[in-house]
């Protein structure tokens, strides 16, 4: 029987590695199926690891119809056993409805990759339709840490390196520079990301502030 599973975890836990390796892993296997993502950080339409593993992918779009897109193209006499779904977060709620329709319907597999909440700490409408109807909900195994050591549990944003909690859900940025330091003036706001713990998310502590904070000059006593 086929199923709709999702894989999800925070910012840096090898979501899209592992969407590649399965697909990878099936292909070998002389099963045929698509990719699709949406807002990737290397650009439009392309799946891409931070492992340097890239490859070409559909990009979904809010009015992007799967099942639509999927009857069609079984009609024209493709083959389709499975679909590769990253950034799945960035799905509509209807979306992930069709997604569930096709695995039900059609019998193929869909095996769907994102993050659960986002930099608000809410979840994404993709990710809580996904985990209202898939088959299964894994979380991975592979950890990200926080700057402190601990678990990494929340996806934290920043903007000229101060993390915030308003703003435009969807920002495409990267964790790779989120823990340096940026002039506090500039002429555009730097996007980064950041994984932190719970505690140091409550608290706004990100990896350049802690260091700021323990290089600052210790305050003199009173007398």
């Amino acid at each position: 029987m086929a199923e709709l599973i999702f894989r999800t975890g925070t910012m840096d836990t090898g979501k899209s590695t592992l969407a590649l390796q399965t697909n990878h892993n099936h292909a070998a296997r002389g099963r045929r199926g698509r990719l699709f993502t949406s807002h990737d950080r290397a650009g439009t339409a392309m799946v891409s690891s931070r492992l340097g593993l890239v490859a070409d992918a559909h990009e979904v779009a809010p009015d992007f119809d799967f099942w639509r897109s999927t009857v069609d193209a079984l009609t024209q006499g493709a083959r389709i056993d499975y679909l590769i779904c990253d950034e799945a977060q960035f799905y509509t709620a209807e979306q992930i409805d069709q997604l569930a329709k096709i695995v039900d319907e059609l019998q193929i597999d869909v095996f769907c990759f994102g993050i659960l909440t986002d930099f608000r700490t809410r979840l994404f409408p993709g990710s809580a339709r996904l985990v209202e109807l898939a088959d299964r909900t894994e979380v991975l195994q592979v950890e990200a840490l926080c700057w402190c050591g601990k678990r990494a549990t929340h996806n934290a944003r920043t903007e000229n390196g101060v993390m915030v909690t308003e703003g435009e859900v969807i920002v495409v940025g990267d964790v790779d520079d989120a823990a340096e330091p940026v002039p506090e003036v500039a002429d555009d706001v730097d996007v980064a990301y950041e994984v932190l713990c719970r505690q140091h998310h409550r608290r706004g502590l990100t990896a350049a502030r802690a260091r700021a904070v323990s290089l600052s000059p210790e305050p003199l006593p009173f007398t």
